[in-house]
């Protein structure tokens, strides 16, 4: 086989395969993708972004994302055939906080986000492969030959590792011999897409519905394709839905008789149909071929966890390929990405079917929104290569699970704190924790009471290789320190105390935690030691 060519495969080009190659790339690890459709999609779809994956967009640094996102309006549900309306929210609006800096919710559609990844990935001369298919997969122990297809000519490609993220429909998690079992359900189904329209009445500051989760329509008004552009839906169980996707008259004389008022349709920009199909996979990776995304796992929108499930997916999974693929960690390290997910995947899907039973059983469009569905909650507690000395074992463990701010352990999502001082530089300067998280190297943070007490630990860190292991001393708002010559990547003053907060740490205590390259606490321990038992956990000889 021919290596010098890139060692990864990631087939399909939306969010998920998107994120899956920007983590590789910025782990200096060369990435070939590939999408079948022939030009970008189109579409808002699933445009609902949360706190958890915008935390990913940030380690990545891609902060347009999260720049460009709007909040979701206050929604207006009409009584039949009046203009008097109930107000509802689907999200609640949440101000930032120290330890949560995006707490909101925002609404971007995914043609605008696959954009931006795009060109995100032009910075490492990179760049997607449209009407590029998958035809086949055959694997051997030292890599994947994959057959690739562009119009009709067939090319043999030989690489290292193959990600899918092509999709429920998609080739490579069948050609993986993977299993996609669960439901499709009948009793909701609903054409969904963009247009663009004017309307008398409809003010487009509010998200408006019409009529009840069995037959009504939807409207949410989005600049993101015009000043005139909405995404709507269409819900109707009897309706042909594939033959009202199909057609713009049918769309436009459908929402004309749930919206009474004078309306001018401009253009359907986009459309689709969608059915109810609740499924994963039996396991997330085979040999060297992986699923992510709808690939490995498909819901119904309620909740709004689809694409972002599918992101947090590849963030798991980068981190850990690139570290194999530099011949820093065993591969035995990507067993824990299905470890880990596959129980955060299967808890959600069941969330997700109760909200969608809510809205049948109860004809409504919104149910209470409940806060786990931030997705800050989510951990991995029970994986094999978290390491947490202070713990109590026993406890019970909820992989997909709410936020709890008065709890933290190993396997949890590592808290912000602003407005660190960046002390030992000719210029102080004022950081974030998660301005320190990146997703090619481990963050060991040491909480200490004075710089000397993290001497020994700071030792210990130099047995390992820089470019993936920095280190941070984070000392109380006591500590006067204004300059210090250290081995620590950064010395850092809580001058206002968040971090002490945030990490439940007391001024004069010691500990350190290791934050994984997907802002994860890998570890919390007393010192040198317990760091050591981490790293080998990870690294190959460590």
């Amino acid at each position: 086989m021919n290596f010098a060519r890139p060692p990864v495969l990631v087939v399909g080009a939306g969010p998920a395969g998107l994120v899956a190659a920007l983590t590789l790339l910025q782990n200096g690890i060369a990435v070939r993708i590939i999408e079948k459709d022939p030009n970008p999609r189109i579409g808002q779809r699933g445009p609902g972004i949360w706190s958890r994956s915008f935390e990913v967009f940030n380690f990545l640094n891609i902060p347009e994302v999260y720049d460009l996102g709007k909040p979701f309006p206050e929604i207006h549900s009409y009584k039949p055939g009046t203009w008097e309306y109930a107000t509802e929210y689907l999200v609640p609006h949440l101000k930032p906080t120290p330890a949560i800096p995006f707490h909101a919710a925002n609404a971007l559609g995914q043609h605008l986000l696959d954009m931006i990844l795009r060109r995100h990935l032009e910075k490492f001369s990179c760049s997607v492969e449209m009407g590029t298919e998958l035809r086949s997969v055959e694997q051997s122990d030292e890599g994947v030959t994959a057959v690739l297809a562009k119009n009709d000519i067939l090319e043999t490609f030989d690489t290292k590792w193959v990600i899918g993220a092509d999709g429920a429909k998609g080739v490579t998690r069948k050609q993986l011999g993977l299993t996609f079992l669960g439901e499709t359900r009948d009793d909701i189904r609903m054409v969904m897409g963009d247009i663009r329209l004017k309307a008398v009445c409809l003010d487009r500051a509010y998200w408006h519905r019409f009529g009840n989760f069995e037959r009504g329509t939807a409207l949410r008004p989005t600049d993101e394709i015009g000043e005139d552009g909405w995404q709507f839906s269409i819900f109707a169980h009897d309706l042909d839905v594939t033959k009202v996707a199909q057609s713009e008259e049918m769309i436009f004389n459908i929402i004309s008789s749930y919206v009474h008022t004078e309306i001018t349709f401009n253009k359907l920009v986009w459309a689709s149909e969608w059915k109810a199909n609740i499924r994963m996979v039996n396991k997330l990776s085979e040999g060297r071929g992986f699923v992510v995304g709808d690939a490995a796992h498909i819901h119904s929108p309620a909740g709004g966890q689809g694409l972002n499930s599918a992101i947090q997916d590849a963030f798991n999974l980068g981190w850990k390929l690139a570290l194999v693929e530099k011949g820093l960690a065993d591969k035995s390290l990507l067993e824990t990405y299905n470890s880990e997910r596959l129980p955060v995947i299967s808890e959600m899907l069941e969330m997700t079917t109760t909200i969608l039973s809510q809205q049948i059983e109860g004809n409504k469009f919104t149910v209470p929104q409940r806060p786990i569905l931030s997705m800050l909650g989510i951990n991995c507690r029970f994986s094999n290569i978290v390491l947490d000395e202070f713990a109590i074992p026993g406890k019970p463990i909820n992989a997909y699970d709410v936020l709890d701010e008065a709890n933290l352990e190993a396997g949890d999502r590592a808290p912000d704190a602003p407005n660190m001082l960046h002390v030992g530089r000719r210029e102080p300067e004022v950081k974030t924790l998660f301005s320190l998280y990146r997703p090619w190297y481990h963050t060991v943070l040491v909480f200490a009471p004075s710089h000397g007490d993290a001497t020994p630990i700071l030792g210990a860190l130099e047995a390992y290789d820089t470019s993936v292991v920095r280190s941070a001393v984070v000392l109380p708002s006591s500590a006067s320190v204004t300059s210090v010559t250290s081995p620590a990547d950064f010395v850092l003053v809580d001058e206002e105390g968040h971090a002490y907060s945030a990490y439940l740490m007391e001024a004069g205590q010691m500990k350190v935690f290791v934050i994984r390259p997907d802002g994860v606490v890998g570890a919390i321990v007393h010192g040198a030691e317990g760091v050591k038992r981490y790293f080998s956990k990870i690294f190959l000889d460590a």
